[in-house]
């Protein structure tokens, strides 16, 4: 085996920590972003430019590691090309609540009826948060300016490998997706 392998190949592995650092988002007008994202809340870390062909903002959500960047090129994507931009939170009313105030349309809370994730499609949902509440169960949508999709998840338990059948925390499907990948299944 090599220094390459995977978490779970092999007993005694040694994994390599990988976090998120960066989310490239594609925009048409690079201000109009900087607003839009500044108006949620976010910390500005970077407004760099080296020429006039070339700016790179950086901003970070509140309590995230993960910062998104922006500029102009800093990507060829389509503005408003990127979409399922997840932001976790532990009360998505709340969450909902705050981006109205501040001005930004979001969508109504809704939930996936399979219990796992949410649908692409539409297909499976239901109007309104989880009923019960689970962990990763309600979500609420929104856009930036140039439609780039912003869905907030509500999580209240972080999942793991070794959470037990009937956790009251996580719908059963979840839990069974989880308990069957992480016998191997």
């Amino acid at each position: 085996m090599t220094g390459t392998q995977m978490r779970g190949e092999t007993a005694g592995a040694r994994a390599i920590d990988m976090r998120l650092e960066i989310v490239i988002i594609p925009v048409s007008d690079v201000d109009r972003a900087k607003r839009f994202y500044g108006d949620l809340g976010w910390r500005l870390d970077i407004d760099h430019a080296t020429a006039d062909d070339y700016r790179v903002i950086q901003f970070t959500p509140p309590g995230s590691e993960c910062s998104v960047i922006f500029g102009k090129n800093v990507t060829a994507a389509a503005p408003g090309s990127m979409q399922g931009l997840h932001l976790i939170v532990s009360d998505i009313e709340a969450a909902r609540e705050d981006l109205l105030r501040r001005g930004v349309e979001v969508g109504e809370p809704f939930h996936d009826t399979g219990g796992v994730f949410q649908h692409s499609d539409g297909r499976g949902v239901a109007a309104g948060p989880n009923p019960h509440r689970k962990s990763y169960a309600s979500y609420a949508s929104f856009s930036d300016p140039d439609g780039n999709g912003w869905v907030f998840q509500e999580v209240t338990a972080q999942l793991s490998g070794d959470i037990e059948p009937g956790d009251a925390r996580f719908t059963s499907e979840v839990v069974n997706a989880v308990r069957h990948t992480a016998s191997g299944g």
